[in-house]
């Protein structure tokens, strides 16, 4: 059995377990580096009531905790699912360099989980999307940006 499948069958171990007992939808990710797991997670969402507690999240916060570091590069997400919107930025934030799925968008819509209105309104001017946004208190806003960048020993990532 490849890496690939053994750490892609982890996932979805961990997605059935959490799903039997209620904790949230059948998605469950491993983060891997150099061959080892670092960080496990599945979908909490409903034993948490967090709507962020995806199973890619929970994994890259594990992953996260256990590495001591923001940072994921260098390594890779085994998740049973393509990621949703919020998941793929969570990747992309934690800069994982890998992604592989079990199943696809369109699969995890059969059962539920549609996420295309998400990916449709992302494109979207933002005073034409369902969730309109615009500026408040800008300047403001500005010169706490600027006090940041003032800070003596900032991280910028």
């Amino acid at each position: 059995m490849s890496d690939v499948s053994r750490f892609m069958l982890r996932a979805i171990e961990l997605a059935r377990a959490g799903m039997t007992r209620g904790a949230g939808g059948p998605f469950g990710a491993v983060v891997v580096r150099d061959g080892e797991i670092v960080g496990e997670g599945w979908n909490r969402v409903l034993e948490t009531n967090d709507p962020t507690a995806h199973g890619e999240v929970t994994a890259i916060r594990d992953a996260c905790a256990r590495l001591g570091t923001f940072s994921l590069e260098g390594c890779e997400i085994h998740t049973t699912g393509q990621p949703c919107p919020m998941c793929l930025g969570a990747i992309h934030w934690a800069r994982v360099g890998r992604i592989y799925y079990g199943f696809r968008i369109e699969d995890a819509a059969e059962i539920g989980f549609d996420d295309s209105e998400f990916f449709r309104q992302f494109v979207l001017p933002p005073e034409e999307r369902l969730i309109p946004s615009g500026e408040s208190c800008r300047e403001e806003a500005l010169a706490l940006a600027a006090d940041y960048l003032r800070m003596p020993g900032r991280r910028i990532y």
